[in-house]
């Protein structure tokens, strides 16, 4: 009977205690498994587990001496991949402080003893901006469930008060809308769902959804959905640049480039000035937003034409200087 766990036991050693700078040799793997589990075992029956896990896919190498050493090559993700997806967790807005250390653990868990020991001293859990709705996870598992099961969800949306405290919008009152798409933009989810009553789509962020259920009625507004392209969805929606679509030319001092390159990526119409300076032409949707973000950039950028869009511009910031200025004439 001692078979049958032996192997599993063994296994449970090899993945847990050893990787290329830390073999078990026979000898050592024999005392694990007799000292901690109470399995006797000799050379003979260890290696035949060895070819046995071997043969089953597990990546063993034998290292062949007088005190033949074993050890675990290569796992299901490298050290490297494992830290990307460490940041990644540490990084996301969405996944609370508490989650987040319960994720980077198990994740430490696909790593040797030793690989998790450099893992883990890279790994620095900030709680600034990270959400604290905890039932977002179920949230996201019931949207997907209602979807594959073409149902309605029925909902409370929260909203920020002035004071920096969360409340329900329209005094709790649930809102019942049908789910097609989970959009993820600029480190948070978003439900993008059909409203009925308004008959068009609208989009809810996840995090702010609570009490949420799965209806019993079918999904509305399937013809509508299916003429939505999630892709473009989101850059109308959820873009910086939402509004009105014009091309811009942009005057711009070198320095900058790469913020507009980023932007606006590389396929752009773009001309070195006499002065040492640049142009750029951009199709840009305008507003509000696009003129915050360009203010942000200073002195170093201009909107060349249109002419419209130029004097729209001035006229922004016109208007956040005359509040200024009123404040200190009050004074």
């Amino acid at each position: 009977m001692e078979a049958k766990p032996r192997i599993l036991y063994l296994l449970k050693i090899l993945l847990e205690r050893t990787d290329e700078e830390h073999p078990l040799s026979t000898t050592q793997l024999i005392g694990i498994l007799n000292e901690e589990y109470g399995i006797s075992a000799h050379r003979t029956t260890i290696t035949k587990d060895i070819a046995a896990l071997v043969e089953y896919g597990l990546d063993i190498v034998t290292i062949h001496s007088t005190q033949s050493k074993y050890f675990v090559a290569s796992r299901k993700f490298e050290l490297p991949e494992l830290k990307l997806l460490t940041d990644a967790v540490q990084a996301s807005r969405l996944i609370t402080v508490k989650k987040s250390r319960q994720l980077i653990s198990k994740l430490e868990t696909l790593a040797s003893p030793f690989e998790a020991k450099q893992l883990n001293r890279q790994v620095y859990v900030s709680d600034r901006n990270k959400t604290d709705n905890e039932t977002i996870y179920e949230t996201i598992d019931r949207l997907h469930e209602s979807m594959q099961k073409n149902r309605q969800v029925r909902f409370q949306y929260l909203e920020w008060t002035a004071d920096g405290k969360k409340k329900c919008r329209h005094s709790g009152a649930f809102y019942e809308v049908s789910p097609y798409f989970l959009i993820w933009r600029d480190e948070n989810y978003y439900l993008v769902a059909y409203d009925a009553k308004a008959q068009i789509m609208k989009h809810y962020r996840v995090d702010k959804i609570q009490a949420l259920s799965v209806s019993e009625h079918d999904r509305e507004g399937t013809e509508v959905a299916a003429k939505v392209n999630p892709a473009v969805y989101t850059e109308e929606k959820f873009g910086m640049f939402a509004g009105n679509e014009e091309i811009v030319t942009l005057r711009y001092d070198q320095s900058i480039a790469g913020v507009l390159f980023d932007r606006f990526g590389q396929a752009v119409s773009v001309r070195k000035l006499a002065d040492g300076n640049y142009t750029m032409r951009v199709r840009l949707s305008l507003s509000q937003q696009f003129y915050g973000w360009l203010t942000g950039l200073g002195a170093e950028i201009e909107i060349v034409a249109p002419a419209y869009v130029r004097d729209e511009y001035k006229a922004y910031i016109q208007g956040i200087l005359h509040v200024y200025q009123e404040k200190e004439r009050s004074k």
